[in-house]
């Protein structure tokens, strides 16, 4: 004997149970996906601790904690509203930055979780912290920290409001963004060649190769 099909009032108390659930297990799998890419703050530091000399090692230690820090303020403040902020009032919206939702203020509550703005957020570190590596040793903690500001709380969010908020001029959401080539590739990813020919005039002084592994 065949099973009775559901009901409308079945089926509509079945959606009233399950989209609860689906959205504490949406939030849960953001605190979890920006929680492993947090987690990458920590091999920064261990990669740059591992390649420097040991006298500078807790000075990049520091700056790869300060990139967290002030990273966090920024992007609460300025950064998650030029990434995502769009104003109601205005229907074509802004395709260059972001202009509402300073401070995660003005209705940021009825439009997105803060689990969301900690996925976005720990990106902006990330984003910050690769370069703590390339000024290794060569970098003042007040210069550093100006540049970790710069970046979390405008550089990076405007170019993620290109791409990534539907109304960015580069949107991936846009079927035809650029003559159908979507996203363009902006930087040439290809080996430098010539670049192990000679050998290198100075050695690396590396503290812990395998921290740095």
């Amino acid at each position: 004997m065949a099973d009775a099909p559901l009901t409308k009032a079945q089926i509509e108390q079945v959606i009233t149970i399950v989209t609860p659930l689906q959205n504490a297990a949406n939030v849960q799998w953001l605190l979890y996906c920006g929680a492993l890419v947090l987690f990458m703050q920590a091999g920064f530091a261990m990669l740059c601790a591992g390649s420097i000399r040991a006298k500078n090692a807790q000075n990049i230690l520091l700056k790869n904690l300060m990139d967290a820090c002030v990273g966090a303020l920024c992007f609460w403040s300025f950064g998650y509203a030029f990434a995502y902020g769009e104003r109601a009032d205005l229907k074509a919206g802004n395709w260059f930055i972001g202009n509402d939702n300073f401070f995660l203020s003005n209705g940021f509550e009825g439009k997105d979780s803060y689990a969301f703005w900690f996925f976005q957020f720990t990106f902006a570190a990330t984003a910050a912290t690769i370069v703590s590596g390339a000024v290794a040793e060569r970098c003042q903690m007040a210069a550093y920290a100006g540049y970790s500001a710069f970046l979390t709380a405008f550089v990076y969010p405007v170019v993620v409001h290109w791409v990534w908020s539907s109304r960015g001029w580069l949107s991936a959401f846009k079927s035809n963004p650029i003559l159908n080539v979507g996203v363009p590739r902006c930087a040439d990813t290809s080996p430098r060649r010539h670049r192990r020919d000679a050998p290198s005039r100075r050695r690396l002084h590396r503290s812990s190769t395998s921290r740095a592994a």
